[in-house]
C-alpha cells in the first residue's frame, strides 16, 4: 500500500477529480481539485510541477462551475508560483497576471481587473515593446475593464 501521501496517491486522486468535472460536475471536480491541493502543497510543496499543475485545473474546473472569483484567486496563486519560479517577466507568468485580471472582471470587480491589468502592461512593454500582440491584446483588456469601472456598456453592433 502506498498511503495517501504518496505521490502516485495524489496523481490518481487529481486525475479522478478532472474525470468528475468530464461527468459533468464541474463544482464537484473544483471542490476534490481545491481539497486535494492543500494536501500536495505540505506533501510536495507550493513550486512542485503537479502541485501547480493541479492548480491549473482547480482555475479551470472554478471556470466551468461559474466560480470566477475562485478562478481569479487561483490564477492570482498560479501566477505567483511562476513568478517564484521563471521570474516576474516571463510569458508564463504574464499570461497567469492576465487571467487573474480577466476572472477578477468577471466577477464583478471591474476596478480590480484595471488595478491588476495595469501591472502586467508595464512588465509586457518593458519586455516585449509596444508594438507586440500581447502589448495590444492587454491595452484592450484594459481599456474594457476601465470601461466596465466606470459603467459604461458597449452598444449595439
Amino acid at each position: 500500500m502506498l498511503g495517501k501521501d504518496h505521490p502516485d496517491v495524489l496523481s490518481a486522486r487529481a486525475q479522478l477529480a478532472v474525470w468528475l468535472g468530464e461527468a459533468g460536475d464541474a463544482a464537484g471536480a473544483a471542490q476534490a481539485l481545491a481539497d486535494l491541493l492543500s494536501e500536495m502543497v505540505r506533501v510536495l510543496g507550493e513550486d512542485h510541477p503537479d502541485t501547480i499543475t493541479t492548480r491549473n485545473d482547480l482555475a479551470g474546473w472554478q471556470i466551468e462551475a461559474e466560480d470566477a472569483a475562485g478562478a481569479a484567486r487561483t490564477y492570482e496563486e498560479i501566477r505567483e508560483a511562476r513568478r517564484r519560479l521563471l521570474g516576474e517577466n516571463h510569458p508564463e507568468t504574464l499570461a497567469a497576471w492576465g487571467s487573474s485580471a480577466h476572472w477578477r472582471g468577471q466577477a464583478g470587480d471591474a476596478a480590480g481587473a484595471v488595478a491588476v491589468t495595469e501591472q502586467p502592461l508595464e512588465h509586457m512593454l518593458r519586455v516585449l515593446g509596444d508594438d507586440h500582440p500581447h502589448v495590444q491584446v492587454i491595452r484592450q483588456n484594459l481599456a474594457h475593464w476601465r470601461k466596465e469601472a466606470q459603467g459604461c456598456t458597449p452598444g449595439p453592433g
